[in-house]
């Protein structure tokens, strides 16, 4: 059914602009120290004066590498590689277009990374945590795809909020945002029961030998590509005993020599392009198949994941800020999670065997589902730096870049996902978390992180909307919500091609509207 694979990516969309214009024109280029800071830093009113980076353009050649690198505007706020650093020093100005291609080559790359990651790890370890748990779709994409999908971003407004010039709100009305997602949770979970209980109830009192109605943890499943270790499996002999040596070789050969000779030239070249990824996600990401009888357990390398999962977590988060930090000014806590993540590692691959999965090996689905989903988010975050380093070198304006390259670049991760979800099998899910991961980021990211800059500062924090535009962002994202819960409801909850449709005019109408607001073709009278 078609209706049943879409979502709101254009209030996706929306939502993003929404935020990341008020971050770009409201906090100018502050930088949150992503690299060699600790936790939560506290920014100085001292600093370099900050420059609009765009400006680096207009100047001379000699003069472009001192400017990105001093000044604080053109500073990112997270990742691993200084793009703009890359174009305007590493590079001469003569070979300009060649950096530009790189970067679009790359970004190219990064989108693979994002589709490999969702499709073969992260939405099999969450569907894989909807089934032990039986969970409904509706719950597990309003709770743990919401916080795959937002975790990361709320880690990055509690840094934001650390900065004494970001806008805040009083204490009360910070309380009520935290409670305010808990009762969103609360009624999602009491509706499902109310929705299972009163379905029970009616097959209770049906005919006999009427056929059961799927349940939704069952439904759909047979669609949803959840192996993602399964290279050539059914061409192994079924009476050989594989070594330890052999288990791990095997789970970590992302291509099978069979289905490459079956295949097309396309393929194999995009195939190509994908083996360093699979490899990459083979090493780190644990993965739970509920559907096979060892749950795909593949003990030297699930031990190994022991080790490496919990690693490339805290390398990963906010780009390995937390894993640098040292504890008492003694030890990192990349070392201390190696040695912690060795010792449980010891005792799992000598208290288990090759062919019977441990008890809790259910837990190796939740620790996957976090790696992946920080995997996506560190991809991501590439992503709109690339972006942002795009949007300098042509020279679009902050408020044009919120719009629509970094509110593009900020919800990539999150699209990917819920796109996976929807072709696997899970529309509901994904549906779900469209709504829910956005009300997690609004309302646990602003509550939470406005609360630890009170309690440090112990002063209100005021958001105050600066001009039309903020009015028009406001008002975009009202009308939308108001229009979903209109419609919606209109339609049975039965949605078709046409809402789709509708949501993306709505998003294409309100990008034209805020451009033409932001350029002053549309002002207000006598302004």
């Amino acid at each position: 059914m078609a209706g049943r694979r879409l979502h709101p990516c254009g209030m996706r969309a929306l939502l993003g602009a929404l935020l990341v214009v008020e971050v770009v024109s409201g906090a100018g280029g502050l930088s949150t120290g992503a690299h060699g800071s600790p936790p939560f830093p506290a920014l100085s009113l001292n600093q370099t004066p900050i420059e609009d980076c765009r400006a680096v353009c207009g100047l001379n050649a000699s003069d472009r590498c001192d400017f990105i690198r001093t000044n604080p505007d053109c500073r990112s706020g997270g990742g691993y590689l200084d793009y703009l650093e890359g174009v305007f020093c590493h590079f001469p100005p003569a070979l300009l277009p060649l950096a530009v291609t790189l970067y679009v080559f790359w970004l190219f790359y990064l989108f693979l990374i994002l589709g490999v990651t969702a499709a073969k790890f992260f939405c099999p370890n969450l569907s894989a945590i909807s089934t032990t748990l039986k969970l409904s779709h509706n719950v597990a994409g309003v709770t743990f795809l919401a916080f795959g999908n937002g975790a990361p971003d709320i880690f990055s407004a509690l840094v934001a909020f650390s900065d004494p010039r970001t806008a805040g709100l009083a204490l009360g009305a910070l309380f009520g945002y935290l409670g305010l997602y808990v009762f969103y949770v609360v009624t999602v979970i009491l509706c499902t029961w109310i929705y299972r209980w009163q379905r029970r109830r009616s097959l209770a009192s049906s005919v006999p030998g009427t056929p059961e109605v799927p349940s939704d943890a069952e439904e759909d499943r047979a669609s949803s590509n959840t192996n993602s270790y399964d290279y050539g499996d059914e061409y192994r002999p079924l009476l050989h005993q594989e070594t330890t040596a052999e288990i791990l070789a095997h789970a970590l050969n992302p291509l099978d020599l069979r289905k490459w000779r079956s295949k097309s030239t396309y393929w194999r070249a995009l195939k190509v392009f994908k083996l360093p990824v699979e490899f990459l996600m083979l090493l780190t990401v644990p993965v739970v198949d509920p559907d096979r009888d060892d749950r795909n357990w593949k003990r030297p390398l699930n031990c190994l994941h022991l080790v490496i999962s919990p690693l490339v977590l805290v390398l990963t988060l906010q780009s390995g800020v937390y894993g640098v930090y040292e504890i008492g000014g003694l030890l990192p806590v990349w070392a201390v999670v190696v040695i912690a993540g060795t010792a449980l590692a010891s005792v799992t691959f000598f208290a288990t065997s090759n062919r019977k999965p441990p008890r809790l090996h259910w837990l190796f689905a939740f620790l996957g589902f976090l790696t992946s989903a920080l995997w996506i988010n560190a991809a991501a975050t590439e992503v709109v730096n690339i972006l942002r380093s795009l949007g300098v070198v042509f020279r679009l304006s902050n408020t044009v870049l919120g719009l629509t390259l970094l509110a593009w670049g900020n919800s990539i991760g999150d699209v990917f996902s819920d796109f996976t979800l929807a072709r696997q099998g899970y529309p509901r899910m994904a549906f779900s978390a469209c709504f829910g991961g956005i009300i997690f980021n609004i309302l646990v990211g602003v509550g939470l992180g406005c609360l630890l800059q009170i309690s440090r500062s112990h002063a209100e924090v005021k958001l105050e909307p600066d001009g039309l535009l903020a009015w028009v962002l406001a008002g975009a994202l009202g009308l939308s919500l108001v229009f979903s819960l209109v419609a919606v409801p209109l339609q049975c909850f039965q949605l078709s091609k046409g809402y789709g449709f509708c949501l993306l005019l709505f998003y294409l109408s309100f990008l034209l509207v805020a451009l033409l607001t932001e350029f002053g073709v549309i002002h207000l009278r006598g302004a």
